[in-house]
Order: structure tokens, then sequence, then C-alpha cells
């Protein structure tokens, strides 16, 4: 041994009871038997550290050691062959060893509730239907309780039994020295019972593969691949877990007229004459609530956006709707009449 305990922790003479803890936790985690297997240094190295912490813990032990045994072998708990019993609650072995010791847990184990999966369904939308918003039956495959067995996974009339290998715990614990490490039961495989009859129909496990159908609003204004979240709809939680969600995610189908752009935002080409863009005019362009007539200014080029306000794609969020921007695109003819000719050669001269 070193020739205090004090030295053997590491630590001041004057070191407060939160140091001095600190201190064993650090040498107990670096000289622990399991970390160093066959290493009979560290082994009597661990009991040092453990020695000195239970006689400087304790404020009336470490009071006489302070006042009688400052050698490191006067009065007060000796090393020479006395046990002293490891306290778990002072070094945090789940960090330790991943969390693999059993630490007293009494009873039969029950599983932890686990929350269920989530799951996605694809819903096809004509291009209209994305606009106005429908409702819809979209079809889920869930795992359910199986309907023969109610969820047992036993055959019906009869029952499952209490696990006779681990009395329903779902763990068998295996003595490691001072300890004592859980593993899954093999025979219950955790579940804490056993099923002597299985049902035919799940094979024991009391669920089955159903297909459910859920009704869903799809809302105006959806784009392709927009996902919408419908709680509580998917797969069923593990030991009274809650569900998890069903994700809808939609395909809308492209439109010969419109295109998308931005949020809500629609965009169309109106075909313009030639003399309507270099004199200017009206043409009508097309929305989703129907035609709407343009004022075309005069010298526009082909190309040019013309916003029609409020007539676009609802806005999922914040209420509204996105514009209409029509962009004119200039028709030159392919063919001209003799008279047509004459007055285009005309109107090359005047404007040079």
């Amino acid at each position: 041994m070193s020739s205090t305990f004090y030295d053997t922790l590491g630590v001041p003479k004057n070191a407060s009871a939160a140091e001095i803890k600190k201190a064993y936790r650090k040498l107990a985690r670096q000289h622990h038997p399991d970390r160093n297997p066959g290493d009979a240094a560290a082994e009597s190295r661990f009991k040092e550290v453990q020695h000195a912490y239970d006689v400087l813990s304790d404020p009336e032990k470490r009071k006489q050691y302070d006042a009688f045994g400052s050698d490191g072998r006067g009065r007060g708990p000796t090393s020479g062959g006395q046990r002293f019993d490891f306290d778990l609650g002072d070094l945090d072995l789940g960090d330790l060893l991943g969390g693999m010791f059993n630490r007293g847990r009494r009873g039969p184990s029950r599983p932890q509730p686990q929350r269920g999966a989530d799951l996605e369904a694809v819903v096809n939308l004509s291009f209209e239907d994305s606009l106005q918003g429908v409702e819809t039956r979209v079809p889920v495959e869930v795992d359910t309780a199986c309907r023969t067995c109610a969820g047992t996974g036993a055959r019906p009339g009869t029952a499952p039994r209490i696990c006779p290998e681990c009395n329903g715990r779902g763990v068998l614990a295996e003595s490691q020295g001072l300890f004592a490490i859980s593993q899954p039961c093999p025979r219950c495989r955790g579940n804490g019972t056993v099923i002597d009859q299985p049902c035919e129909t799940c094979r024991g496990t009391g669920r089955e593969r159903r297909t459910k159908r859920y009704a869903v609003k799809i809302p105006a204004g959806v784009k392709d691949g927009t996902r919408i979240r419908v709680k509580a709809k998917g797969e069923p939680g593990v030991a009274g877990g809650p569900p998890g969600d069903l994700y809808v995610v939609t395909r809308v189908a492209q439109s010969p007229v419109f295109q998308r752009r931005g949020e809500a935002d629609l965009i169309v080409e109106v075909p313009v004459s030639f003399p309507t863009a270099a004199l200017g005019g009206r043409v009508d362009a097309p929305t989703p609530e129907g035609p709407v007539t343009l004022k075309v200014p005069a010298g526009s080029e082909d190309g040019k956006l013309l916003r029609i306000k409020g007539r676009g794609a609802p806005k999922l969020k914040g209420g509204g709707k996105g514009d209409v921007l029509a962009r004119l695109r200039i028709q030159v003819p392919k063919k001209v009449n003799k008279r047509g000719r004459e007055l285009l050669e005309e109107f090359q001269k005047v404007s040079g």
C-alpha cells in the first residue's frame, strides 16, 4: 500500500468528501478486475483503493484514522485479509460495462413500452384535385392483434404460462464473482411466458398483417411530394406504448396548361400575335377559376410575364392563394398572303 490512504486515492489530507469520492470512482474504474482480467497488480491496486475509500468516506472512521493512523497502517480498518463489500452505489457500473450487471431487480421482468413505427403511404392526385383538395381512403398494411387468439399467441382455449426457466422474469442471472450478469432467458426469449400450443393463424406471435383503410383529408394546394401527417395511424406500440404516425405522400400529375412555381404561383403560356405585342391590346389568359382578360402593353417582348394576383394555387400555410404568371409567347405567322406581305415590307421600311 501507499504510505497513507490519502496517497492511495491521490488526494490531499484536507480533501472534501466530494473530492474523495471523485478520485475513488476514477481509480476504481481504472483498476477494476473486470477491466483488467488476469492482472494481479490491478486487482491488488483495486483492493487498496477500495480499502482507502471505505475508511475516508466514513466521517467517523476518517476521524479515527487522521488521529491514529497517519502511516496508513494504524488503527481503524486494516488491509490485512479483511474483506470490504464493494458499494455499487459509489461506482456506476452501468456506465462502466454497458449496463450488463443485474442490480437486484426483483419480480417478473416487464418489457418497456415502445412507440410503434411510422408508416408511409402514397396517394395519386390529378392536378385539379391538388388545387381543390379531396378526401380519400388510404389503404395501409399494419400489424394488429391476431383475430384468432386475440393477441395472446396461444391456441384458442389455451393460454401462455409463466416460463419455468426464469420464473417469469425474462432474464437469467449468472454469478461472476462480486457481480451477476443478466441475459435474456433462452426458453422464453425474454418474454417471461411460454406458449405450449401456438395459435395456428399467427404461429404464436400474437400479431398478423392486415390492410386497413383510413379516411384522409388532402388539403387544397398540395404539391408533388407533400407529406401529410396522420397521427396515431401507424404501427401499434409495444407493451402499451403509443402507436406511430402515418405519413401520406402526394403524387400530383402534371398539368398540360399550368406549371407550379414556388409555394403557390402558377405559370401559363399565352400566345400573342405580333401586331398585338407591337401595338398593345388585350388577350385572354387561362386560370384555374376560368379565363381572365389581360391588357398587353405595346412593345411587349416574347417571354414577358404579366401577373394575375390571387388566381394561383391555395397556400397550405397562412391562407390565401398565389398568383398566375402569364408568359407572353409572340406568334409569328408561317404563311402570309400578298397583302400581308406588302404591309410587312412597308413596316420594315418605316421601322428602319
